[in-house]
């Protein structure tokens, strides 16, 4: 069956706290979004000790608004792609009197009802940044942290700053990979005389009011952002250099992706199902999006129920991409030109892990070859949560892999050696590649149902090797 949680999925809150077991290997955990509570979670059920590091003060990473931790892409109009029964956690689903898709606040809120739910908020250091991890010289981890703490006195607020090394077994990488915007390189040729913002720094529509904006992108902000703007802006003006096929978020009443295949059907199946919600969303073309050259399921899903009504309706005009910049407008490669005094750059994100150095850890083009996108071959102890782009919703695969790292320290599972690794990293590698087009938006693309179960089939596998 395909992945869906309902209301009976629900298990027994925990009540008391549980003792962590001094015997099994400690563990440093990156970041609190939706990621690390994964991870935190799955740890603190198992009793394995752990710290979970929070650079803001709150939990919930790009889903609350307004993060204190600087670095959330959360607007103001976010909601869901992903209908909540396949986006919760396994164990835990989102309240019956949510929509199909939530608002960021109601995700915050669930969560909220998560981390209380199972006990483990104290579990959290808030206010502490990772600022670098390396190899301990005698095995595992050494992590720097730096703990800030605001304070007040009699001229004024302060800040104080204490840093320190803490030693782990192991590590949880979950510091995301929304949060550094990726501008276009090399820019573009001319000057602009106006605001440049990168999609990252939107919050809402009032700053588009009044504008003439033109948004570069064809992802699922650029959409959000163009359909908001429609309503508040002078002009929008589109941007788009690769067509993109636009799904619709509900179909026949329903949301789209209860729509699904079971997890063992074949790729094509799920390839011919994302052709169909193409076929049924309708095309683009007819309101001047160009053709997409790949066929639907080999990019990743855009979503959209408005975007179509606001085309229609001529509050958007689409472009190609930019040619260059002119003072207060803007020229494209058709000739035609835009007159504006913003643009919003929706031109996606670098992966990026500041607290490594290079030569440890990197992406390059935002690809970073992992064992089921998760563990890395060569730095025993190191795991990556949530570092995948699915056809689907993060959490529940932030939560299968958390699982699986539990199994590994506990004794219950045993990763494949090197070379086996190796191995099928390539087998994966190549699959991908066929079924995704080159981009650096697909280094990470795994397909959501497919996923979960080489997730469950790799614990059985490591579950006898162990």
């Amino acid at each position: 069956m395909p992945y869906s949680v309902r209301q009976k999925h629900r298990a027994p809150a925990i009540t008391e706290e549980i003792r962590p077991d001094p015997a099994l290997p400690r563990v440093c955990v990156i970041g609190a979004g939706a990621s690390g509570l994964a991870a935190a979670k799955a740890l603190y059920t198992a009793g394995v000790p752990f710290d979970c590091f929070e650079k803001g003060t709150e939990f919930g990473g790009n889903w609350l608004f307004d993060n204190p931790n600087g670095v959330s892409a959360c607007y103001e109009t976010l909601q869901i792609n992903t209908s909540c029964p396949r986006m919760a956690f396994s164990d835990f689903p989102m309240p019956a009197d949510y929509p199909d898709y939530a608002s960021h606040d109601q995700v915050y809120a669930y969560f909220r009802d998560y981390v209380a739910h199972f006990g483990f908020g104290h579990t959290i250091t808030f206010n502490t940044e990772v600022t670098h991890v390396r190899r301990g010289e005698r095995g595992g981890w050494d992590v720097d942290i730096r703990s800030t703490d605001a304070g007040s006195t009699d001229a004024g607020a302060i800040e104080t700053a204490a840093t320190e090394t803490r030693h782990y077994d192991a590590v949880m990488v979950a510091n995301g990979h929304h949060w550094d915007a990726r501008w276009p390189e090399p820019g573009y040729p001319g000057h602009f005389d106006g605001e440049q913002i990168h999609a990252h720094d939107y919050r809402s529509g009032d700053q588009l009011e009044g504008r003439d904006i033109v948004v570069v992108g064809a992802g699922n902000s650029a959409m959000d952002i163009a359909v908001e703007g429609s309503h508040r802006a002078r002009r929008v003006n589109l941007s788009i250099r690769r067509g993109q096929w636009v799904l619709k978020k509900t179909l026949f009443g329903q949301a789209a992706d209860q729509i699904a295949l079971p997890s063992w059907a074949p790729w094509w199946a799920t390839s011919a199902r994302l052709r169909l919600a193409a076929l049924l969303s309708g095309g683009l073309r007819r309101y001047g999006l160009p053709t997409p050259g790949h066929a639907p399921g080999q990019s990743h899903p855009v979503q959209s129920d408005a975007i179509r009504d606001r085309l229609g309706a001529g509050a958007i005009t689409v472009k190609p991409g930019i040619e260059r910049l002119a003072g207060d407008r803007v020229v494209f490669t058709d000739g035609s030109e835009a007159p504006a005094d913003l643009i919003v750059w929706a031109t996606g994100y670098r992966v990026k892990f500041p607290f490594f150095d290079a030569d440890l850890i990197s992406a390059e083009g935002n690809d970073l070859p992992l064992f089921k996108r998760m563990a890395h071959p060569d730095r025993p102890g190191l795991f990556f949560i949530g570092l995948l782009q699915p056809v689907g919703a993060v959490m529940p695969l932030a939560e299968a892999q958390s699982g699986l790292v539990v199994k590994a320290l506990t004794g219950n599972y045993e990763l494949p050696n090197r070379q086996e690794m190796t191995r099928r990293m390539r087998e994966d590698d190549r699959r991908n590649k066929r079924q995704f087009y080159d981009s650096p938006r697909h280094t990470m693309q795994v397909d959501f149902d497919h996923y979960l179960l080489e997730l469950k089939r790799e614990m059985r596998r490591g579950r006898v090797a162990a």
